[in-house]
């Protein structure tokens, strides 16, 4: 049996007609005719989380699993607010996040009653659509209804918000079956084969191409930057980016002395990252870039053979190099014994030592660059594979998110590599930081804490590292184990 509110029976109806099979729940009471339904449905399955920030970052992982977008519902008054952060990762990444909030009458906003707030656009430019539903009394409202949902359910390649204002009594569930709902579909364009070949053309015909991505990255970039310096010989002319967005500050100041520019992103997005932006093409990056591998296989490009000879120049000094103890022995440890496991890295160091010694694609949280959910990512990416999906993150991003592990979806699948020195390493390394006494303390926050406690109550396997010797062993164990719980390893000092 379901609701016996209008609005969220075409809201549940309209979901499962655009193909939308996984919702993350959050606990309210106004949001529980919403979660009652999603839970009815048998084509949706729920996973509940309590954190809202946490939630929003879980459902964020699950789209980027899925490839298909994955609602996160939550309650009225602050519970909304607390999805921004996510909400503006996923912007940034191009990812379906339908939230779902439910609201107070509108008659009762800023009228000093509980949980109330206006909800309608507080997601602001975040989301690429936002509508507030009426509650249907008459064939008018309830087809307005309708329209408004389909509308959100019909964008693509970003957030959307559907606010579903519901006046007591709250809990009648007492409606038989969905309706039967009128589903609006749209037939995107895609790259036509002209234009696909056009692209090609243009790449193999430059003098100096270089295909650059973003994520999925391309590594060793930063490292090969530094070494070619002001070497005119080493600079494009024509540059095909593809991908999300770009970690390295050297690397983007390198290609912005690049004659042009083309972009391809499926949005059709004006992304001018290196001020030389020329053509902007509509249409799935992965497709343009195989194509184009595709013609060097069968044309060889002497300036693209110049920079892969740097480049494996440059690969054989990372194998050869041997850092001591540290953050980036254990990334390169972990890197040289993955294989092709699905990794999530924490931004700031964590990231940037996946440049150096990652050589397969790997996902981050690079749309705003916040550290605030990695690890819920990470996990809510492993409640949707049963795949083991890794997460490689720095202590204060870690805790920052501990609530991430509680909750009743983990399995044994999700393993977490933590480094943690103390503080966040990556402001040691900015230059001229070393000269404010508040560096450590305030800027840093130098700390004391391990993950020990955390992963004890929430029944998390647990192993520590201080030595370079049981940091390989930890990894071996962190790859190769089967538990029916997540693992932390936790390498310490470093």
């Amino acid at each position: 049996m379901y609701s016996s509110k209008q609005n969220v029976n075409i809201l549940t109806s309209l979901l499962v007609a655009h193909g939308i099979h996984h919702a993350v729940v959050c606990p309210g009471s106004r949001n529980a005719p919403i979660v009652h339904n999603l839970n009815e449905c048998p084509d949706i399955q729920c996973y509940p989380v309590t954190d809202e920030r946490s939630a929003g970052f879980y459902a964020l992982g699950m789209t980027q699993a899925l490839k298909e977008p994955v609602v996160v519902c939550v309650t009225s008054g602050t519970a909304l607010l607390n999805l921004y952060p996510a909400v503006a990762e996923a912007y940034y990444q191009h990812r379906s996040l339908v939230v779902v909030s439910a609201d107070r009458p509108q008659q009762w906003i800023d009228q000093l009653d509980g949980q109330t707030l206006p909800q309608p656009d507080a997601l602001g430019c975040f989301v690429k659509k936002a509508v507030s539903l009426p509650e249907p009394h008459d064939e008018d409202t309830r087809w307005y209804c309708n329209r408004l949902i389909n509308e959100a359910l019909m964008v693509k390649h970003g957030p959307v918000h559907i606010n579903v204002p519901i006046t007591e009594p709250l809990f009648d569930f007492s409606t038989p079956d969905l309706p039967k709902e009128r589903k609006i579909e749209l037939l995107p364009a895609d790259i036509s084969n002209v234009t696909l070949s056009h692209v090609c053309r243009m790449f193999m015909q430059a003098k100096r191409p270089m295909l650059i991505a973003g994520q999925p990255m391309n590594p060793l970039m930063d490292e090969a930057v530094v070494q070619i310096g002001d070497d005119v010989d080493y600079i494009p002319d024509f540059v095909l980016y593809t991908g999300g967005s770009i970690v390295s500050k050297r690397l983007k100041h390198f290609l912005r002395k690049a004659k042009e520019t083309w972009v391809v992103n499926s949005e059709g997005e004006v992304a001018d990252t290196f001020m030389n932006l020329t053509h902007v093409v509509q249409g799935d990056g992965d497709v343009v870039a195989d194509m184009v591998r595709s013609n060097l296989e069968e044309t060889p490009h002497p300036f693209v053979q110049k920079w892969e000879a740097l480049l494996a120049q440059i690969r054989q000094q990372v194998v050869a190099n041997e850092p001591p103890y540290s953050s980036a022995a254990v990334v390169k440890y972990f890197e040289q014994k993955r294989g092709a496991n699905i990794v999530h890295y924490a931004n700031s160091m964590a990231i940037r030592l996946a440049n150096t010694y990652s050589k397969t694609p790997v996902y981050c949280n690079r749309g705003v660059n916040g550290i605030e959910g990695s690890l819920s990512t990470a996990a809510g990416f492993s409640c949707v594979t049963d795949e083991k999906v890794f997460c490689v993150i720095g202590d204060l991003s870690f805790f920052y998110d501990q609530n991430a592990l509680w909750n009743q979806n983990l399995r044994g699948n999700l393993r977490i590599l933590l480094l943690n020195n103390g503080k966040g390493g990556i402001f040691d390394i900015l230059p001229g930081l070393e000269k404010s006494p508040a560096r450590d303390k305030y800027v840093a926050a130098e700390h004391h804490a391990t993950a020990e406690g955390i992963c004890q109550q929430n029944d998390i396997y647990y192993q520590q590292a201080t030595t370079t010797e049981e940091m390989q062993r930890g990894i071996d164990l962190l790859l190769s184990s089967e538990f029916s719980r997540p693992m932390v390893l936790e390498v310490l000092n470093i």
